[in-house]
């Protein structure tokens, strides 16, 4: 399973704080940690003042790209800020994202077009917002997908986010998530799927619970990627017993790896 390191993050309070006080050593220290967790990219968003968006992401890419060499996951809602800052991203990485939101896939998919190493997190939502049912999830993701073709960009670029609900709000939120991945996967067998591990436990006690056992079954229907926390030891625990349960590790060799270096299991 691809990891995308979600820590840098100006949405999270003591990163938010870094970004005022340009600490490089806070910024700098979060991208080692999540690369030696085991992330595959590291997602950059800079959340706070859209004014000061590219200031920001030119910040963090400047510290993040000068000790890591994972590749980049560039996180905006603004899909211009985005092209501005790839300058900056030498390396080929994810582009955090298009939807049927306004004119994203315009902007976005030519960049993509010319740049066919780089691949792309595609959300179910529309001008319409975020549809609760597996059909409209599934009409829009395979609407992105076929979007893309004509612009030459592949479905194996593609990471689909079905974009889970709340679970305290929409009693069957997982179930229309996994409805979703099978749907599309079944149309496009070599779609990747992705998702935040967060957004269905708001509102929940012991949300850490919801999330693990969320990441377990949307591995199961087919999701092979996720936006997380890999400093988080208990769900990267749930991540390696998961891939060996599925089959994904070959021998189980990845998971006894894990627990001989002290990364599952009772801490050393």
């Amino acid at each position: 399973m691809l990891i995308i390191g979600e820590k840098i993050n100006g949405a999270i309070p003591s990163v938010a704080a870094a970004i005022r006080d340009r600490d490089k050593g806070k910024i700098k220290e979060l991208a080692l940690a999540q690369e030696e967790a085991g992330a595959a990219y590291l997602d950059i968003c800079a959340g706070g003042d859209p004014e000061e968006e590219y200031d920001t992401l030119a910040f963090l890419l400047e510290q993040v790209q000068g000790v890591s060499k994972l590749p980049i996951c560039i996180d905006s809602p603004d899909a211009n800020m985005i092209l501005k800052v790839m300058p900056l991203i030498p390396k080929p990485g994810i582009i955090n994202s298009v939807s049927g939101e306004g004119s994203k896939c315009e902007t976005l998919f030519p960049f993509l077009a010319k740049n066919p190493e780089w691949q792309v997190i595609a959300l179910t939502c529309d001008d319409k917002g975020i549809p609760a049912e597996a059909e409209k999830k599934t009409e829009i993701g395979i609407g992105l997908i076929k979007k893309a073709a004509e612009y030459g960009i592949s479905p194996d670029r593609i990471y689909i986010d079905p974009l889970v609900l709340a679970l305290s709000a929409i009693n069957d939120a997982l179930l229309q998530f996994l409805e979703a991945i099978r749907r599309i996967k079944a149309e496009y067998p070599s779609v990747h799927f992705t998702s935040g591990l967060s957004n269905i436990s708001y509102g929940m006690p012991v949300r850490g619970l919801i999330n693990r056992n969320f990441l377990t079954l949307a591995l199961s229907a087919g999701m092979d990627s996720a936006i997380m926390d890999p400093l988080n030891r208990t769900m990267m625990e749930t991540v390696y017993a998961a891939n060996a349960l599925l089959g994904r590790d070959k021998f189980c060799r990845k998971y006894n790896n894990a627990y001989r270096s002290g990364k599952i299991g009772k801490q050393k």
